[in-house]
């Protein structure tokens, strides 16, 4: 089983990465084979709403897009996972640019005929909803902002994932991390751990259901 983890913050060694890192550390604990993206260290361009890759090619698991940087890489092994753990702080109400880029770019993986007006696109591989995602939102408001710090940025993220029919299984939300103590910082990463082990029991629940 493969387990992909994508970090949306431009601090890689943050309070956001470290709750990554102990989730994907969790994915481990339970045998799967995981693989951790920083967003800020690929080169991932703008889309440029072209629709070149998800109005051609129907056949290919990956629409072409004319740009060039690390994409087309990045969805090889995203196509391949079992799961996704996706990880980001709340800028301004909703996830990262870093990771709205990346989550727009994956309309690579969707197929649109030309003639389809008004319709929306359908997945170059759909899940069936046996693909599985976690997400991990870290925000200055305490924990009790939730419905306004991280329910925006889990709404963004599950959003791009409808199409391809994966479920979400778990949502995570951290606040106060401008001022949060050792020991409740501790406590969260705890908490992380357990997200990623839960994330792929449900995911060979649900592969030894079909």
């Amino acid at each position: 089983m493969l387990v992909l983890g994508f970090l949306g913050s431009p601090k890689v060694n943050g309070h956001c990465s470290k709750l990554l890192r102990k989730a994907l550390e969790g994915a481990e604990s339970r045998g799967a084979v995981t693989k951790r993206f920083d967003l800020i260290k690929l080169n991932i361009k703008y889309c440029k709403g072209c629709n070149t890759c998800y109005r051609n090619n129907p056949g290919l698991l990956i629409g072409k897009c004319p740009l060039k940087d690390d994409v087309a890489a990045i969805l090889k092994e995203y196509v391949k996972a079992d799961g996704y753990i996706f990880a980001s702080p709340v800028y301004d109400a909703n996830v990262t640019a870093l990771m709205k880029t990346f989550l727009e770019r994956t309309i690579m993986l969707s197929y649109k005929a030309p003639d389809a007006y008004g319709k929306l696109p359908e997945s170059r591989c759909p899940a069936n909803f046996k693909k599985k995602a976690a997400f991990i939102v870290t925000g200055a408001a305490v924990d009790e902002y939730k419905e306004v710090m991280a329910d925006p940025c889990f709404d963004s993220i599950e959003s791009h994932l409808m199409i391809a029919q994966v479920d979400t299984a778990h949502e995570m939300y951290v606040g106060g991390v401008e001022n949060i103590t050792g020991e409740r910082f501790a406590e969260r990463l705890d908490e992380a751990y357990k997200l990623g082990a839960h994330l792929v029991d449900e995911i060979e629940k649900e592969l030894n259901a079909g």
